[in-house]
Formats: C-alpha cells, structure tokens, sequence
C-alpha cells in the first residue's frame, strides 16, 4: 500500500472469536475493492500494483505513515513505511512494511466468542522497468498472521501513445493462500485467487483527464470464514424458541466478479482540481455495488495543499445469505456475514498536506508532512443486532461509525 494513499483504509481483521476458536483477517482495503470481502475473495484486487504511466518512473522518495481504525468494536493501528530507489533512467524498485495491530469487540465477537487481540504483517516489493514509451512492473507480496498466509504476485505492463496522450495499461496477478484456524492444528485450506485488470487513461484537453479501468476477479478454494456461524431458529414451528449459531457458514469453492470505473480529474485555473469517480461491480454471488465519489483539492498560499471528499456506496446481498435460517440444512450454501448483506454506507473526509521546504536540502528534494481524517456511517437493510437477546424480525438493523486516520511524512530524495 501507497502510504501517500488518500483511499479510505478500514481494518484488516475483524474476524469473530468463536470459544475454542480464533480470529479472522479481512482485506485492508475492502472498501475500494467494492463489495466487502474476506480475505479471500479481494485480496488480489487490494494488493494489485497501481498501473504506473508508462514513460515515467515514479519519483526516489520514502514515506512514514501511522494509520488507524476505530469503529463498530474493533481497533486497528499500526505503521508502515515505504522507500523506492530508482537509477533515474530505466529502473526503479519500491520496498513497503505494513503491520495492523488489532483488537475486536464487534458484534461478530459479541455474538458469537470473546474480544481477540491479534497483529498482521505485509512486506510487499515492486520492481519497474521502462523502455521508451514502455513500462512493465513486477511485484510481491506477502501478508501473514496467526491463521492466515498469503502470497500474492503481479505483473502489468503500460504503453503510453499519441504523444503521451493516451496510457492504456495490462495487469495480471495471482495470489495463494492459507487458511489455518488458531484452536484446529489439523486445519489447514488454500484458496486462489487471480485478477485481470485492463485501464486507459487519457487526457481529454488540457484541463481534463479521463481513466476506465475494468478488473475480472476469480477465486477458487476456501472462501468462507472458519469462526463463524448462522444464525438458525431452535424450533422452525415455534419463532419464541430463540435460535442459536451452532451452525457454520457455508460458501460455493467459486467466485466471479467483474468491475468497470470512471474517473475524471479536471484542473481549475487557479491550481485546485476537481475529481469524480463512479464504480459498478457485479459477481456471480448476486451481489452488485455501486459506488460514487467526489473530491475536491485546492491549493492554500505556497506550502499547504487542503483536500474534501464524500463517498457513497451501496450493494445488494449475495443469494446464499440470510440474518436468519429455518433450519440447519435450509440450502446447500449458508452465510450470515454482514458484508454480504444488503447495505449501504457515506463517508466525508478531508486532507491536509504542509511542504516543508521552500527549496532543496543537501540530498532532499522535497518533503511534507500530510493528515487524512475519514469519518464513515454504515447502515445495514438486513443484518440485525441481536446482542439484546431479540432474534430478527425484532431485532433491530444493524448500524455504526467508523473514524479512519492517517498521519505521514514523506521526502523525495
């Protein structure tokens, strides 16, 4: 992950505590993947290495981040640091550390085991190489925690045209994992994933700037979380017999997912800019999303730069899913994980970034100093709170807010 990135980040773990059993790991960056994911099925899309322009190696500089999480019961916080090195011509290469330290009290946990603390690594390597209007990147990474390992690696390669007017961009990665489950030394799964990503950038006038991306995902494997349950009625006859969740999750060993974006970058004339973006992601689970946002950057004196942004998104629920079950062998395929719900969420944020120097320092090109702050709102349509002891319809909807933080400093060199 970019340090610099200004993407929403939400917690890479939130996986329920079952007694007897341990945590589960979700995708770092589940919400720009679209629809909200295990591990499992987005983790090739959120470490996919961003298409570079091709021509251009991306800038020697190293980043310092401290980023955190804090929303419906759990905490996620940790560092990452980034340093990429190039020889000014044809090479640059990029090293990044990323650790979440989290703890969680969600209403998984809640219901169904006991608050865990746990921590994630991520080492992740990229090397670019150019070649006249060419530019082909490899890269791996691989994320580790007590029950779950994965290793991913991608390729795109970008090919800029028509006087650097237009970049379209060719990216493939294919990521292995390990699904182990704390309390089962005996567990052990895999599950793979690959993605296919074609993008084309291309400048419109010269205030405008327009990209198309689309990303074909595909996972086989494991794909469901191995800690939690169902909600299931003790008694389909009798509703006020309660219901319990002794049964476990149970998803298809498959999945197809396909995404298309636009985004549009317009420069105003007094150096502030203008973004809007909009995303549609469908998969053969039967969920689809919609996501839009807009951004808006301006310039304030010579050394401060002040950016705003609002975000929304809302998805249908996979066919398998339900709040509450009859009966434990209802259907072949049973989940009651909230991200495959029918749900919706709204987040505003704002940035500020501060240059240090108004000229270069011995080796220093440049440096700054940056603060993002998000503040989220997640509304699910039917996914119930059941913490109170009432079972859905009584229950109520499940609802929270998330504040996402991120503080770095960054020098080019």
């Amino acid at each position: 992950m970019g340090v610099t990135d200004r993407s929403i980040v939400l917690p890479s773990s939130s996986r329920a505590r079952h007694p007897g059993r341990g945590p589960e790991s979700i995708n770092a960056r589940l919400k720009r993947a679209g629809v909200n994911r295990g591990v499992a099925a987005l983790l090739v899309t959120a470490l996919v290495t961003p298409a570079l322009d091709a021509g251009v190696l991306p800038e020697d500089r190293a980043d310092a981040l401290y980023h955190s999480y804090d929303g419906g019961g759990v905490e996620v916080t940790g560092p990452s640091y980034l340093v990429r090195k190039g020889d000014n011509k044809r090479i640059s290469g990029e090293v990044n550390y990323y650790v979440d330290s989290i703890s969680s009290a969600s209403i998984d946990v809640l219901t169904q085991g006991s608050p865990y603390s746990e921590q994630r690594t991520q080492w992740s390597g990229t090397m670019d190489y150019l070649h006249a209007d060419t530019t082909m990147s490899a890269g791996y990474t691989y994320s580790s925690e007590s029950d779950y390992k994965a290793d991913t690696y991608n390729f795109s390669i970008s090919q800029s045209m028509f006087g650097d007017l237009t970049t379209v961009t060719l990216g493939y990665s294919r990521g292995y994992d390990d699904v182990l489950d704390n309390f089962n030394p005996a567990f052990k799964e895999n599950a793979n994933h690959q993605n296919y990503h074609v993008s084309l950038s291309q400048v419109l006038t010269k205030n405008l700037l327009l990209s198309l991306n689309y990303d074909g995902i595909t996972d086989e494997g494991y794909l469901q979380n191995p800690y939690r349950h169902v909600l299931v009625l003790n008694d389909p006859n009798d509703p006020s017999a309660g219901a319990n969740f002794t049964t476990p999750e149970k998803y298809p060993d498959t999945h197809t997912s396909n995404a298309v974006s636009a985004n549009f970058l317009y420069y105003l004339p007094y150096r502030a800019s203008l973004r809007v973006g909009y995303r549609y992601y469908n998969d053969d689970w039967n969920v689809s999303a919609h996501t839009a946002d807009i951004s808006y950057t301006h310039p304030l004196r010579d050394r401060w730069i002040f950016d705003v942004g609002f975000r929304y998104y809302q998805q249908t629920r996979a066919d398998f899913y339900a709040d509450l079950f009859d009966r434990p062998d209802q259907q072949n395929f049973m989940a009651r994980d909230k991200e495959l719900s029918e749900f919706k969420d709204y987040s505003v944020g704002f940035g500020l970034t501060y240059n240090l120097l108004e000229h270069s320092w011995g080796y220093i090109d440049k440096a700054t100093l940056n603060f993002n702050y998000d503040h989220i709102w997640f509304r699910y349509n039917d996914f119930s709170d059941v913490r109170g002891g009432a079972i859905p319809p009584q229950a109520p909807e499940y609802e929270f807010d998330a504040d996402v933080l991120q503080l770095f400093g960054s020098i080019w060199y």
